[in-house]
């Protein structure tokens, strides 16, 4: 007479179906000492609600024949959560975050706001999900449903990926050191400036301008160079920069 599922939360409210044979006109299912409440009931089946139990119990079914042999249903605790790694990204979705925590063995959809996406459990401790694409912008909370239950407590950061418009001035020496003003939009959470592959240092004055210093070129000759910007979401690449030769004589 299989159970299905096996287990559930401890606080109860598992939808269970129990099937074998005889089982019309169950007067009773029992979780232990505890009563199930009976919603359906066929010849071959009978579906209930769990009480609230814990650790493994024994499962019969009473009908005017008689009671069942019993059957095990293991109770599992909700999940406890305790980071997200990263937690933010782009909105777009995509990126694999990482979840620690407890209780996630039995894990089966995490949540981002309203949308859910499926979890690979990687032990009882951690698993990682692909992030949904997102709405907007801004935070969502971040929950996981196991057969323990549902956890929130955790937050998630979508963030738009930035643009380049502007850049002043758009030139300089060679050897660098120019101060330049980039301008675009969704710039606030930016990690890194690259003038062609050169790393540049830079400071974030608001979402929509970085400051700037131009790093010398890396053998010293003047020319183009591309300027790319990346934030947590994701990058741009726009605004080119003009090296210029120094003066001879």
């Amino acid at each position: 007479m299989p159970i299905s599922p096996s287990q559930g939360s401890t606080g109860g409210g598992t939808v269970v179906t129990i099937t074998g044979t005889n089982l019309a006109g169950a007067t009773a299912v029992r979780f232990g000492t505890k009563t199930a409440t009976i919603t359906a009931n066929t010849p071959t089946s009978v579906t209930v609600i769990s009480p609230s139990g814990t650790g493994t119990v024994p499962v019969t079914v009473t009908t005017p024949g008689g009671t069942s042999n019993p059957l095990s249903f293991f109770y599992v605790g909700p999940p406890f959560k305790s980071a997200i790694s990263p937690v933010s990204g782009v909105t777009a979705g995509g990126d694999t975050v990482t979840i620690n925590g407890s209780g996630l063995t039995t894990a089966t959809a995490v949540h981002f706001g309203a949308t859910t996406a499926t979890p690979t459990v990687v032990n009882d401790g951690q698993l990682t999900v692909a992030v949904p694409a997102g709405t907007g912008p801004g935070p969502v909370s971040v929950s996981v449903t196991t057969a323990g239950g549902t956890n929130n407590g955790l937050t998630y950061t979508y963030v738009d990926a930035p643009t380049v418009g502007t850049v002043n001035p758009n030139s300089g020496p060679a050897t660098g050191g120019t101060v330049v003003t980039i301008t675009g939009t969704n710039l606030s959470s930016t990690q890194s400036v690259l003038f062609g592959a050169t790393p540049a240092p830079f400071s974030v004055l608001s979402d929509t301008t970085l400051s700037v210093v131009t790093p010398p070129t890396p053998d010293g000759a003047p020319g183009p160079a591309a300027i790319t910007v990346t934030t947590t979401g994701g990058s741009a690449a726009g605004g080119d920069f003009t090296y210029l030769a120094g003066p001879g004589i």
